[in-house]
Formats: structure tokens, C-alpha cells, sequence
């Protein structure tokens, strides 16, 4: 009987004890399973641009600054790895600059592989972005404003000047002054900001300058005009010898009417001796006609100038009519 249970436990002991250790293996290699599981590093990536307004050429505005966030579960380094579509990366670790200099406008992205651990710890994580490139059409030409000064006081046949001045306007352009005269002559300065102009025999004309601005796509111009007076002078009225005395009422009658038909106008009374007249006969001459256009025409003896001229063959009158500012009549 002894015999026989010993023969069964010796026989299934070991089996029993085959399978005890099977299951203490495999609980042991569950729990090494479970506690090396390892987690991949989370990453986030951010630009400060999502657009550049950036034309070839132009190296101050093709920049982009990436930073990325990354962090490793297990607590490992991070290593960055960056690569782009276009452009270049300065620098390296998680803060680098995106240099799209001269690429072509479109759409480009930059990507990001970070990785912590090694061997078997080896985990990656992968992030992307995506800036535009645009090239803005150039802004349309604007005129800059243009002001000519005109001389303030002219002469008859005195050069005068006109004077330029710029504000304003699109910049990176060489202005270029071109001045046209409606009349008189350009003597100095064409292709500057100033002009001196001859206007000898203007008199009584207008004289317009136009400047236009060469250099930009657009009339860009302006104008500036003075008027030259009319010379004043003096006009000889009528002219009598010794004739009778109603002849003489008759002609000082219209005189005074010229006159009185424009009161700014001075009279001028030349009387010029005979060659047998006295003194005293050119002065009576003198005082009857002041005295019939003041008394006999109500004329306003401050209007009247007489003067005595060189002598003649025989007594002459002359009778003159002088605007305010000519230049009175030399006997």
C-alpha cells in the first residue's frame, strides 16, 4: 500500500512541481512586460508667421522663427531633428530660424522629428508646419506734389524766376525737372528745381511755366503764371498853334471830356514859346486854358500840370493825357 503511494508521488510530483514553475514564469515575464512599456515624447510646434509678404530678393522679411515643445515621458534627452520643403534651418535644438530667402511664392512646410532614449528605449514623435510665401504686387505710383512759386513782382522786360518744390510722392525715384515757357525764354536752369525766364517785349502778356516730373508713370505736373502790365504812358491829345479863341474852347471841350471820361489820368499842358513871343504872353497862354477847364469845365486843378517847353517857330499847345505811374512827357 506504502509502496503504491509512493510509486503515484513520486511519479506526479514532478509534474506538479513543472507546472508551479511554468506559472511563476509567466507572471514574472507579465510584470517585465508591463513595466517596460515605453511612452513616445509629445511634441507641439509653433511659428511666429503663418504668412511672409516676401519677393525675391528681399532677405529681411524671408524669416521664420520656430520653436518647438517637446517633452520625453521617461524623463530621456530630446533630440531635434528639422528639415524643410524649401529654405534652410539656422540653428538647432527647439528655438531655430527658417530662412525662405528667394524661393518662389507658394505654400511650404517645415517638419520635426524628435526622438529620446536609445536601443530599445528608442521612441520618435513627428510634427509639421506650413508657412505661405507671397510676393504683393508693387504699390501703385503716387505723384508727389508739386508747387511752383511765382515772382512776386515783375518787370517789363526783367528776367523773373520760378521756383519748385516736391513733397510727398513714391519713394525710390530720381525726380527729373523738365519746364516748358508759354512765352519769353528759358536762360537758366532747365533740369533743376529753379528757371530764370527773359521776357523782354512781354508786355502785356501772360507767361504761364509748366513743370513736369519726369521719372515717375504719371503726369505729374504743375503750373504757375504772372500777367506783365500793359507800360503805361502818356498820350498827346491835341496840339494847336495861335488860332481863335472859340477854336480853342472847342478843343480844350474835348479834352476835358478825355479827361473826365477817366479820372485816375493827369493833364499835362506844354506850351512852347514863339520865336517873337515874351514870357508874359506864354503865361497868359498857360492861364486861360487852366483857367477855362476849371472854371468853364469844373475841372479839378490839381489834375493839371503845365510846363513851358523850348521855343519854336511860333507858339504851340500841347495837350497830354498821362496815366498814374508813366512817366511824364519831356517838352
Amino acid at each position: 500500500m506504502f509502496r503504491s503511494k509512493s510509486y503515484f508521488i513520486g511519479l506526479f510530483l514532478p509534474l506538479i512541481l513543472l507546472g508551479f514553475s511554468i506559472s511563476a514564469s509567466e507572471a514574472l515575464g507579465q510584470r517585465a512586460r508591463e513595466t517596460f512599456v515605453y511612452a513616445p515624447p509629445t511634441v507641439s510646434l509653433a511659428a511666429d508667421h503663418s504668412v511672409l509678404n516676401a519677393c525675391e530678393g528681399d532677405t529681411s522679411a524671408s524669416l521664420v522663427r520656430l520653436n518647438a515643445r517637446a517633452t520625453s515621458q521617461s524623463g530621456n534627452p530630446i533630440r531635434y531633428n528639422w528639415t524643410t520643403s524649401a529654405g534652410r534651418i539656422d540653428g538647432t535644438g527647439a528655438a531655430v530660424t527658417w530662412d525662405l530667402s528667394g524661393v518662389r511664392p507658394g505654400y511650404f512646410k517645415a517638419f520635426l522629428a524628435v526622438d529620446s532614449g536609445s536601443g530599445d528605449e528608442a521612441c520618435e514623435a513627428f510634427s509639421s508646419i506650413a508657412v505661405l510665401v507671397k510676393c504683393p504686387p508693387p504699390p501703385p505710383p503716387v505723384c508727389p506734389n508739386v508747387h511752383i512759386t511765382c515772382p512776386d513782382r515783375v518787370g517789363l522786360d526783367q528776367p523773373v524766376t520760378f521756383t519748385s518744390s516736391l513733397t510727398g510722392g513714391s519713394g525710390n525715384v530720381t525726380p527729373m525737372f523738365n519746364w516748358t515757357v508759354s512765352a519769353g525764354r528759358i536762360i537758366e536752369g532747365q533740369g533743376t528745381a529753379s528757371i530764370k525766364v527773359d521776357t523782354t517785349g512781354l508786355a502785356g502778356q501772360t507767361l504761364r511755366a509748366t513743370l513736369s516730373m519726369g521719372g515717375y508713370p504719371l503726369d505729374c505736373s504743375a503750373s504757375c503764371s504772372i500777367s506783365f502790365p500793359v507800360p503805361l504812358k502818356c498820350k498827346k491829345f491835341d496840339e494847336f498853334g495861335e488860332i481863335a479863341r472859340n477854336d480853342e474852347k472847342a478843343r480844350l471841350d474835348n479834352y476835358a471830356i478825355e479827361l473826365q471820361n477817366d479820372p485816375s489820368r493827369t493833364a499835362y499842358v506844354i506850351v512852347y514859346p514863339g520865336q517873337g513871343n515874351r514870357s508874359r504872353q506864354v503865361q497868359t497862354q498857360r492861364t486861360r486854358i487852366v483857367d477855362y477847364l476849371v472854371n468853364s469845365r469844373g475841372f479839378n486843378a490839381g489834375r493839371i500840370i503845365t510846363m513851358v517847353g523850348p521855343p519854336r517857330g511860333e507858339m504851340m499847345v500841347d495837350l497830354w493825357t498821362c496815366p498814374q505811374g508813366a512817366t511824364p512827357p519831356t517838352p
